[in-house]
């Protein structure tokens, strides 16, 4: 790691839960040389030996993959958190990559790794997947990963793990390119994966979502499960609504908020009175939400809005230039600006 001191510039929130709030940023030394903060010093008191415990995880994981192509590099570990490098790249969810030089690559990235002894852990989010612009893998948020000491039966059950989250992925984006061997693997999960998702799993799941109101998937799916259905119920009574989409959003201090997209005519007004603001905090009338070719909505573009996220959604215009003129009247009229801008 540099031995020259290293100011932290903060600009935009990535992420935040109870364990962290992840930042993106620049060095006051270099404004060129972006990087990003796993900030820890505003944890609950309470949640502080959980989130330190992650905390020395993610350093062991980045320690023992320094110099791995499409790894972040570590450069400081303080009270306030960890500093890191800057993973350029499109989340997978976003890329789609359908190219078999991407698989290929994050093949030998996962090979990589293991010859390190490293396991991630948490692959199977394809937001911990990047393709960089020169099109190749990277790998992100190293909090649950694994540095075994010996390569026995455990590191190699999770090592394959890695891997057949790999096939998950390319089974979800690029299906047609899966080999004969890699269905085979994905359709045997391994014997530990099994007693976890029957025994272990429902613990965790109760303890994390509805004791501590979090949730390992970006803190989402749970409150959009919760109070979606009541959501929706008092949205779709009214005739004039056509459609809606829900997301989420975090926000400062209060964990995990719900942002509406409604497709209607009617003025804001009317649809906020539709439902609560305990319900769903943020609500947004469209003339037309976005969709695919058959028809389903694109949740990607409108979680992109909902957490203002405006960098991503470029890249993601330069892709598909076709979107703009639909989405540009969605974006002028987001109602999250304060969330992810910290300057």
């Amino acid at each position: 790691m540099p031995e020259l001191p290293l100011t932290f510039v903060p600009d935009t929130v990535l992420k935040r839960d109870v364990f962290s709030e992840t930042i993106a940023g620049h060095l006051v030394e270099d404004p060129s040389c972006k990087v990003a903060l796993r900030k820890l010093d505003g944890v609950p008191i309470w949640a502080r030996p959980l989130a330190w415990f992650l905390a020395r995880k993610e350093i062991r994981g980045l320690r023992a993959v320094q110099g791995i192509e499409g790894t972040p590099e570590l450069l400081r570990v303080d009270k306030v958190g960890l500093l890191r490098s800057w993973s350029e790249g499109t989340p997978l969810q976003l890329a789609r990559p359908v190219d078999p030089l991407f698989y290929r690559d994050a093949k030998r990235l996962l090979r990589q790794m293991r010859r390190r002894g490293v396991t991630h852990n948490d692959i199977a989010k394809p937001q911990n997947w990047l393709r960089t612009p020169q099109g190749r893998a990277a790998v992100i948020d190293f909090q649950l990963a694994s540095v075994h000491r010996r390569r026995g039966v455990m590191f190699r059950t999770m090592a394959r793990e890695d891997l057949r989250h790999l096939l998950k992925q390319k089974r979800a984006f690029a299906p047609d390119l899966l080999t004969a061997t890699e269905r085979r693997m994905l359709a045997r999960k391994s014997f530990p994966t099994r007693i976890w998702m029957a025994t272990a799993k429902p613990l965790y799941n109760t303890v994390t979502r509805r004791l501590m109101n979090w949730s390992d998937g970006e803190g989402t799916e749970d409150r959009i499960e919760r109070d979606g259905p009541a959501i929706r119920a008092a949205l779709s009574g009214n005739d004039a609504v056509r459609d809606i989409a829900l997301c989420t959003y975090a926000q400062p201090a209060r964990g995990v908020g719900i942002y509406a997209f409604v497709e209607t005519d009617l003025g804001a007004d009317t649809v906020r009175a539709l439902v609560s603001e305990a319900q769903a905090e943020l609500v947004q009338p469209v003339n037309c939400l976005p969709r695919r070719s058959d028809g389903s909505l694109r949740s990607d573009v409108l979680q992109l809005i909902a957490t203002n996220r405006l960098d991503d959604l470029e890249e993601l215009l330069r892709q598909e230039p076709d979107l703009e003129p639909l989405l540009c009247p969605i974006v002028a009229n987001r109602l999250n600006l304060t969330d992810r801008v910290l300057r």
